[in-house]
């Protein structure tokens, strides 16, 4: 038997004002966009004859918006020489992903991958932002982080493969990749970002003076465990950066659709925040230079919110195109590419000829090519690597079980 209470609020949600019914034009593709055109940003002086010597950029006037916070400078300082590497990188990024696309489709790679195409300037960006020490930890769509954080793309392209030389030995695949600096690769939606919070305590307990960057996607941005970090990192004062890689789509929902305030960066309530231009990798760059400059001021945590926009699906079993149209994509690429948008700055201003760059990225075809042959040479992992790599030396347990109970393995 229904209840009167009951049945009155069956009626009361049967009148409520429901959402939209699916479409991919139920959200206004213009309010995706983020624009960005040669004339985003100028030298502000002319440029010096040396490639390097520095010299200050200015930023465009929508690159940054604050919340309770204190927005960079628009500008930053870098030189021809800088300018060309952060291109050449994002084009390496991109020529990597690319590869990976493909040999996907071969079905040379089995299992999960999640691309990045489209979002180079953020992986780049923030390299150039952040001091080496600093650490990082992302979700799965890590490719382009393990490199700048200092993996090759051999040791991406032959862990994609599985193989030994692969940068978790072949163990990991797409969504467990790691370095020094780099803690993943994470494979649980929004698991990571308590996990940053932790290395923030161990680097503040141990006063290394490094800022965490602990990055989730808009899709991971709803999550209970997300808002327990932002409240213990608050209480501890910890120098963590929470990063939100907004590339609008939690995989096929946009973000319109699964959140009532898609302004992530204000969701801190008193964390401050910094909302930025991500598909501008100079604005990344000076964004992730004062964020860290102000989490290791004493500040405590930063709530950071990258807009930036993925031209792929979700991973490469979804087209990508079932939940937005392909004008809406086309859009994007035309208007606010991050290497196109470099590309076009530094020929305007005279850093660097066509011919270079033309130059640059048949480099990067060429070492991308070469990477992948090489990862293809690379042996399987070795049975008994099986027991490897899952304890720090020294505190393994006497012994685990295997793929069954009777499998059992003795460290001792």
């Amino acid at each position: 038997m229904v209840s009167s209470l009951s049945r009155n609020l069956l009626r009361t949600a049967g009148k409520a004002k429901c959402l939209p019914a699916y479409s991919r034009n139920a959200i206004p593709s213009s309010s995706r966009f983020v624009q960005l055109t040669a004339e985003a940003s100028r030298p502000q002086q002319e440029l010096p004859a040396s490639k390097s010597e520095k010299f200050k950029v200015d930023l465009n006037q929508d690159s940054f918006k604050g919340y309770k916070f204190d927005v960079p400078k628009l500008e930053w300082e870098t030189s021809k020489d800088d300018l060309v590497n952060l291109y050449s990188q994002m084009v390496k990024m991109r020529r990597m992903e690319m590869a990976a696309d493909q040999l996907y489709k071969q079905k040379l790679i089995r299992g999960f991958c999640h691309l990045a195409i489209g979002q180079e300037a953020v992986a780049v960006g923030m390299e150039a932002g952040m001091k080496p020490s600093d650490k990082l930890i992302t979700a799965y769509r890590c490719h382009p982080f393990t490199v700048q954080k200092g993996g090759s793309i051999k040791s991406v392209i032959a862990e994609l493969f599985g193989r030994e030389a692969g940068i978790s030995k072949g163990k990991g695949g797409s969504m467990h990749m790691f370095t020094p600096t780099f803690f993943g690769g994470n494979g649980i939606v929004g698991a990571q970002v308590p996990v940053g919070a932790g290395i923030a305590f161990a680097q503040q307990y141990m006063n290394t003076n490094d800022a965490t960057f602990a990055m989730y996607g808009d899709g991971a941005s709803n999550q209970g465990q997300v808002f327990e970090a932002y409240n213990m990192s608050k209480l501890w004062n910890l120098p963590c950066v929470f990063v939100c890689e907004n590339n609008k789509y939690g995989m096929g929902t946009s973000a319109e659709r699964s959140s009532m305030n898609t302004q992530y960066y204000t969701r801190g309530d008193v964390i401050p925040g910094l909302q930025v231009n991500a598909m501008d990798v100079l604005a990344v760059a000076a964004a992730t230079k004062h964020a860290s400059d102000f989490t290791l001021g004493g500040n405590g945590p930063l709530l950071m919110e990258l807009v930036t926009y993925r031209y792929g699906g979700h991973s490469l079993s979804d087209p990508g195109t079932t939940y937005r149209t392909r004008d809406e994509i086309q859009t994007m690429r035309s208007s606010s590419d991050p290497i196109q948008g470099l590309k076009t700055r530094m020929l305007d201003w005279g850093v660097v000829e066509e011919a270079e760059l033309k130059r640059i990225d048949k480099a990067a075809k060429e070492e991308v090519d070469q990477a992948v042959e090489e990862a293809k040479q690379s042996p399987q992992p070795k049975e008994d690597t099986l027991w490897t790599d899952i304890y720090y030396p020294g505190t393994e347990p006497d012994w685990m079980r295997g793929r069954d109970r009777t499998e059992i393995h003795r460290y001792r």
